[in-house]
């Protein structure tokens, strides 16, 4: 379709269905939809007034619900995409080059003649894109030039992992447009992970890429990374009476990186004493029997990393199947008990080196004082800084939501919904 026919598609409402599959079923969703393409529309025709053809991509963030670092150890998590996304417009081009602008970013141009790695590149969206564009040429999948403008409400350093679902967008696009769709959603995220750990420069999991690239709301066992176990969840917190929502305490990631890492190479450090390249690989009888001797080669707090790994592992099963069951007391009950761990053992809820800045524990502290006994709260995602989640009966999720942007700010609270699908192209 062209630009035209896409704005008065959007206009008569023939989105409409999709856009409630996207974003929920209430009205203002839709409305907030429609004006926000119709405005990436806008901006797109301006930065791309020779396009012909448009085509337009999404895909989600993704909120981890259940096994706080336990994907690196091989682990089980509990996740789901979100309905907070990032949209593309895209027209394909014969050039040879990859022109993308991002709103509020810079324009980055990638020629697909000059795929190898650049260090001057790393940590770059350059480098993603670079990095995804030769990943799908390493699975023998032709690669092409397009041009597009993309506008995201995930925004960085939300805990919802904005970057998987970039890496994921971009490899929706690819598939798309030169890989007729041939490419499955895990091989989408592998390549989005790729692009990260080389050519971007971060160790990462497969977990954030995997849950934006499928969608919906999924168990996913890494005991084979490279076969993940990928179960769908049937619930549905809106019709459970429960929103989730996460808030973003605004607290620094200044020395953030040093601390993640230090949570799995103590993990692994105390795999090694067991004699295990991985904590799943590891018996945990045989750890707590052996913790006089594994003292003598590792710290304390490595011990109690590992502590928390064999609960929380087992956490994410048991959180899975509680909502299978419709168990939202069990499920709540799983929750917290999974935050008390992060907080004793895991010990991811504030830098050691800046005591003073204690932002997720108090808006825990402030969330269990609001909810009262409802619902659950605990650390979201990586932890030291940054974002809690919290499960809110529905009735009170407006108030909820003022009372943790009265503390962290306007905009802070964000009031999710479980998005079905992964990366996605919308048809008219």
């Amino acid at each position: 379709m062209n630009l035209s026919e896409f704005i008065n598609g959007i206009s008569n409402g023939k989105f409409d269905e999709q856009f409630r599959m996207l974003y929920g079923s209430a009205d203002k969703s839709v409305l907030r939809a429609r004006a926000r393409y119709l405005s990436a529309a806008e901006n797109f025709s301006r930065l791309y007034p020779e396009s012909g053809e448009v085509r337009i991509f999404t895909a989600p963030g993704r909120t981890e619900i259940g096994g706080n670092h336990t994907d690196h150890q091989h682990g089980c998590v509990l996740a789901a995409a979100v309905s907070l996304d990032i949209i593309a417009m895209v027209c394909f081009n014969d050039d040879g080059v990859i022109r993308l602008k991002s709103d509020g970013y810079d324009a980055i141009e990638i020629k697909l003649s000059d795929l190898k790695l650049k260090k001057k590149e790393k940590e770059t969206t350059a480098a993603l894109v670079r990095g995804i564009a030769a990943g799908f040429r390493n699975k023998n999948v032709k690669t092409g030039g397009f041009d597009a403008y993309m506008t995201s409400d995930v925004l960085s350093g939300s805990g919802l992992s904005s970057s998987a679902a970039f890496e994921v967008l971009v490899g929706t696009i690819i598939n798309a447009g030169f890989g007729d769709g041939s490419i499955e959603a895990v091989d989408i995220a592998r390549i989005g992970q790729f692009a990260e750990n080389t050519y971007f420069g971060k160790a990462s999991g497969l977990m954030d890429q995997l849950v934006s690239a499928v969608g919906g709301f999924v168990s996913v066992d890494f005991a084979e990374p490279d076969k993940p176990d990928i179960r769908h969840v049937g619930f549905d917190f809106e019709r459970s009476g429960y929103a989730v929502c996460i808030t973003d305490t605004k607290g620094s990631h200044a020395g953030c990186s040093d601390e993640y890492s230090a949570v799995s190479a103590e993990m692994k450090h105390v795999a090694d004493a067991l004699d295990c390249e991985f904590l799943r690989e590891a018996d945990e009888d045989e750890f707590y029997e052996r913790i006089p001797e594994l003292r003598k080669v590792c710290g304390d707090r490595e011990i109690l990393r590992a502590a928390h790994f064999f609960d929380e592992n087992r956490r994410a099963v048991a959180e899975a199947e509680a909502l299978s069951d419709g168990d939202t007391e069990w499920f709540f009950e799983l929750v917290n008990e999974s935050g008390t761990s992060s907080a004793e053992l895991l010990q991811n809820l504030y830098l050691c080196n800046n005591p003073e800045q204690q932002q997720i524990p108090l808006a825990i502290m402030l969330s269990k004082r609001f909810l009262k006994g409802n619902g659950a709260v605990r650390v979201h995602g990586g932890g030291f800084a940054g974002t809690v989640q919290a499960f809110v009966p529905s009735y009170l999720t407006s108030d909820y939501a003022a009372e943790m942007e009265r503390v962290f700010g306007d905009g802070s609270c964000y009031v999710l919904s479980v998005r079905p699908v992964g990366g996605y192209e919308l048809k008219i």
